[in-house]
C-alpha cells in the first residue's frame, strides 16, 4: 500500500484556466485508467463557483470526478464515499478551518484509515498543501500571516505556499523558523510542489519554467544569495519540470 502526496504552493486548475500540468501528474500517480478524484473544497466553505472550476477542469481529464462536502452533509459515510476514491484533491482557502471542520466531523480519521487501507494518491494547494504538514504560514487568521502549527502531520516539518506569489510569506516563514515556531520544512512557488510517498520527499516538480521550491532551515549564513532573517538558510531544490 502507498500513498503519495502532492503538495503544490499553488497551481493546478485553481490557478490556471482548465486543468494544468500538476493536475495531470497527479492523476498519473493514480497508476489506473479513469481513476476516481475526489474534490474536498472545505477550506473555501464548499464555494459552488470552486467545486464547478474543479468539474469542468477534471472533466476534460481521463477521470471520474466526485466531491465532498461538510457544510451540506447529504448522510453519506465518510468512510464509504473515500474507500471508493483514487485521488483526493483539496482545494485552497482557510486551513484553520478546513482542520476543525475535518476533526469536528472526523474526516482526519476517515482519511487516515483509507490510506491505511490501500494505495492513495492525496494532494492539493495553498490551504490543501498546508494542511498535511505539522505547520506553516497561514492567512487564516485575518490579513496578517501568522503561523499555524497544528496540521495533520502526514508530511513531517513545515510548508510555506505561495512563497513568490505573496511578499510576505518569505519574511514571515523565515521569522517564524528562526524563532522556532515553526518545524524546518520547505517553501513553494505558485506552480511548484513537493511530491512524498509515504511520507519521504520523493522530488519536486513545477509547472511553471520560473518556479522553485526551497528548503528552508536554520543556519549560518542566512540565505543562498538572497537577504533574509539572519540564522535562517534557504537552499533551492532540484526541480523536475512538467
Amino acid at each position: 500500500m502507498t500513498t503519495h502526496l502532492v503538495a503544490m504552493g499553488g497551481g493546478g486548475f485553481s490557478m490556471n484556466e482548465g486543468p494544468s500540468a500538476l493536475d495531470r501528474y497527479v492523476l498519473d500517480l493514480a497508476g489506473r485508467p479513469h481513476p476516481r478524484v475526489c474534490f474536498i473544497p472545505t477550506a473555501s466553505g464548499d464555494s459552488a463557483g470552486y467545486v464547478d472550476r474543479f468539474l469542468r477542469a477534471f472533466g476534460q481529464l481521463d477521470c471520474k470526478t466526485g466531491e465532498l462536502s461538510l457544510f451540506q452533509r447529504t448522510g453519506v459515510d465518510l468512510a464509504d464515499m473515500l474507500a471508493e476514491q483514487d485521488v483526493i484533491y483539496v482545494g485552497g482557502g482557510s486551513t484553520a478551518n478546513l482542520l476543525a471542520l475535518w476533526r469536528l466531523h472526523g474526516l482526519d480519521v476517515a482519511l487516515a484509515a483509507r490510506a491505511a487501507a490501500g494505495d492513495l494518491v492525496v494532494c492539493g494547494l495553498s490551504a490543501g498543501a498546508l494542511c498535511w504538514f505539522e505547520g506553516g504560514i497561514t492567512d487564516s487568521f485575518g490579513p496578517e500571516l501568522r503561523p499555524l502549527a497544528d496540521g495533520l502531520g502526514w508530511a513531517a516539518g513545515s510548508v510555506c505556499p505561495h512563497y513568490d506569489g505573496e511578499a510576505g510569506r518569505r519574511p514571515a516563514y523565515h521569522a517564524a523558523i528562526e524563532a522556532g515556531v515553526l518545524a524546518p520544512g520547505y517553501a513553494l512557488d505558485d506552480g511548484a510542489a513537493i511530491h512524498l510517498v509515504d511520507g519521504r520527499v520523493h522530488g519536486f516538480v513545477a509547472e511553471r519554467a520560473e518556479a522553485q521550491a526551497y528548503r528552508v532551515e536554520p543556519g549560518v549564513g542566512g540565505v543562498d544569495g538572497v537577504d533574509g532573517v539572519d540564522g535562517v538558510r534557504e537552499s533551492a531544490l532540484p526541480m523536475v519540470r512538467l
